[in-house]
């Protein structure tokens, strides 16, 4: 009978919250978390390959208004190379940022404006060879008849030569695209 009763207690505490927890692994502290996270790694198509080509410095130019314009470009990655940062103009009243980053199996760019919204645009089938396109998905900040970007097109030339055209929609209409024209810095 004492057997017996040994074997209940044992049993009825493993059972309770106490014994339950006793047989628990010990909590992982967040750097073993980080450790056994899996590491997705960077997109890999042939557009995010020949987005990344842009890595670097540029200056250009364009035309707006009928006025030339010089204007400064910096490409770079970020996120553990897994967005590519566009910035126009940097450090300027009109710098702006664009953030091209996978979205399962297409790509998106986030245009953050001079013009105080966030248009998103979606890869696209390209206009012609050499290019890559997207076009207006959503945004934030948009309200009707709001302009705003709806088109962004990089155009190959070389290594060191690329052209952006920039699409912009206002009251519904689309307006003459933007040409920027860049060259590599150094």
């Amino acid at each position: 009978m004492n057997t017996l009763i040994r074997v209940i207690v044992l049993f009825a505490l493993a059972l309770s919250p106490a014994g339950l927890l006793a047989q628990m692994p010990p909590p992982q502290s967040e750097a073993a978390k980080q450790k056994e996270m899996k590491h997705i790694p960077a997109p890999d198509s042939p557009e995010w390959r020949q987005l990344r080509s842009l890595v670097g410095q540029w200056q250009g130019t364009v035309a707006e208004d009928g006025k030339k314009s010089a204007t400064t470009l910096e490409i770079r990655m970020t996120g553990d190379s897994s967005a590519i940062m566009h910035l126009l103009d940097k450090d300027t009243t009109h710098e702006m940022v664009t953030m091209i980053h996978p979205d399962g199996t297409t790509l998106l760019a986030t245009h953050y404006c001079s013009a105080h919204n966030q248009p998103r645009m979606r890869l696209v089938a390209a206009p012609g060879p050499n290019q890559i396109a997207f076009r207006f998905k959503d945004g934030s900040n948009i309200g009707p008849g709001d302009g705003h970007m709806v088109g962004l097109i990089f155009t190959f030339i070389d290594a060191d030569h690329h052209d952006e055209t920039w699409i912009y929609e206002n009251n519904g209409h689309e307006l003459p695209p933007t040409v920027f024209h860049y060259m590599r810095k150094g």
